[in-house]
């Protein structure tokens, strides 16, 4: 039989596996919508006739995997990065290295999620710290951006404490060392480091560092890597070169300048830097990392590793078995590593109601990608350029990221709201926060149900409730499949809301009918929240 006409009885039962190496024709079926392959494409959700991406060596700076996910409950995996599009009614894939598996995994977005999600990617049973839940996240990047010192992070600590904001995680963030490689606290900004964590485990918190894998060269570290073979070389421009060959290590542009990186396909470069990491475990009582970088654009070019044919995206990946180790973790750039218990972050947002109509869509297609456990950035944005004059800052935007954070798995400040906010808008901040607190008992049910069967804790609302016309609603979600919540994404006061079936209890403490549009008046204050009572 000729090969287009196998693929097309394949396609009848919506199940088959085809080869690597070739370009695959999958027609989309009538009233079918599909869904994945980036994080950070969530806002382009479902995908329309024209949409096209990439997964191989870009992941666009957040979670990745190699599944598209639909409606009509089918879905697509590769165990390696794919290029597709959507074109005359058709998902055309491309580029793939593996055998693409196309499957039926029941009726809609719930039951493909589900099967591919225990053939592919199982949950491994455990959560993240709950220290990362239960209690709002603190970040000292926008307060202090490269300027990390020890008076300043204290004072900040202490401040939180002082406004009457609950102690949890705080992550001090990136240039707290002498450079990269050197993993210690850089003397002339930290002068007693030991006894700044021990002052902020008295005030309750816990405390993550910012770590990442590259090599500040022209450095002792530098040195000492590159004569032991630990960082990823320059190929020269030589494609076929072998490592042995390879003089060099390659030097990466980041962001923030020019580094080495290491070669995690060498074991002998992961246990080097898992000894870093314990070491200022031991050294200053750090509890946790926050793990940045590893994004598969920097193991790509001309490169060679020690691993003849190690890919960028699972560079990406090896990067992302570390944080395994220490249940206090998170990562921002993740590939293929979902249902394990890892702690992920959406993409900085900017400081624009534009980039806060993207937590909600961003975030679901982060559970459908399995990873459930995930932080929805910085509150009012974690792109620092946003905040450098001050002069932009929008205070009712804070607000309502605010309460946006308040119901998704993880809340996450680092712009003080008691620096930047008038006592009207300050309050109207502390109440989403003790919103949150209140129903953490809750929230905590989805997480360990997360943890123990792989669903998405915050849920698109076609993921709960299929064929009722939510296939490409972007302003709700559901957290767990009881609470729908319903925030302010516009610079508003007033906004509709979308019941599914059923009977729905507003905290207003009224009644609404199912498969119907209701249209609330929404204070700065508020946050429109309702459960399933019927």
């Amino acid at each position: 039989m000729p090969k287009q006409a196998l693929i097309s009885v394949l396609l009848l039962f919506s199940t088959c596996s085809f080869v690597a190496f070739s370009q695959h024709s999958i027609p989309v079926e009538e009233g079918e919508f599909w869904y994945g392959g980036a994080v950070n494409e969530g806002d382009k959700m479902p995908m329309k006739e024209g949409y096209s991406n990439s997964l191989i060596n870009f992941i666009q700076g957040n979670q990745a995997a190699p599944l598209l996910i639909s409606s009509k409950g089918r879905y697509i995996w590769s165990e390696a990065p794919f290029a597709w599009k959507l074109q005359e009614g058709k998902l055309i894939i491309t580029e793939n290295k593996s055998p693409i598996d196309l499957q039926k995994g029941g009726n809609n977005l719930k039951g493909a999620y589900r099967t591919a999600s225990k053939k592919y990617f199982p949950t491994m049973g455990k959560m993240p710290d709950t220290t990362l839940f239960i209690a709002p996240q603190y970040n000292t990047w926008i307060e202090l951006i490269y300027n990390q010192n020890q008076e300043d992070i204290l004072k900040y600590a202490r401040s939180i404490v002082n406004n009457n904001y609950p102690p949890g995680v705080l992550m001090i963030d990136d240039n707290w060392a002498p450079y990269y490689g050197k993993f210690e606290f850089r003397k002339d900004r930290f002068p007693d480091a030991k006894a700044m964590v021990d002052e902020l485990h008295a005030l309750g918190f816990k405390v993550m560092l910012w770590v990442c894998p590259f090599i500040s060269p022209d450095t002792e570290v530098f040195r000492e890597l590159h004569k032991d073979s630990l960082l990823l070389m320059s190929n020269e421009g030589k494609a076929e070169m072998k490592r042995r060959e390879a003089q060099d290590p390659a030097l990466i542009n980041w962001w923030n300048g020019y580094s080495a990186v290491l070669d995690f396909s060498n074991p002998r470069a992961a246990l080097w830097f898992d000894k870093q990491l314990e070491s200022v475990v031991k050294r200053y009582g750090i509890d946790g990392f926050k793990l940045d970088a590893g994004d598969p654009e920097f193991y790509a070019g001309n490169t060679v590793s020690y691993v003849k044919g190690t890919a960028p995206n699972e560079h990406c990946e090896l990067f992302g078995m570390f944080g395994l180790k220490y249940p206090l973790n998170e990562y921002r750039a993740m590939w293929k590593r979902g249902g394990q218990p890892l702690a992920e972050r959406l993409r900085d947002k900017f400081h624009t109601w534009e980039d806060l109509r993207k937590l909600i869509p961003h975030i679901t297609i982060s559970g459908l990608l399995g990873y459930a456990f995930t932080c929805p950035d910085m509150i009012g944005g974690g792109d620092y350029s946003s905040f450098i004059d001050g002069k932009s800052l929008d205070q009712e935007l804070i607000v309502r990221s605010a309460q946006c954070h308040a119901l998704m798995p993880m809340m996450q400040f680092s712009v003080a709201p008691w620096r930047i906010l008038d006592s009207k808008h300050h309050e109207a901040v502390k109440k989403a926060v003790a919103l949150r607190q209140t129903l953490i008992p809750e929230l905590m049910l989805w997480v360990r149900n997360a943890a123990e069967t792989g669903e998405p804790i915050v849920r698109s609302m076609e993921y709960e409730f299929p064929g009722q016309g939510f296939e490409a609603c972007q302003d709700q979600f559901m957290l767990g499949n009881r609470i729908l919540v319903a925030p302010m994404l516009v610079k508003a006061t007033q906004r509709a809301v979308k019941f599914p079936a059923g009977v729905w209890l507003g905290s207003d403490g009224k009644k609404y009918k199912g498969s119907s549009q209701q249209v609330f008046n929404v204070p700065i204050d508020t946050l429109l929240w309702f459960r399933k009572i019927k």
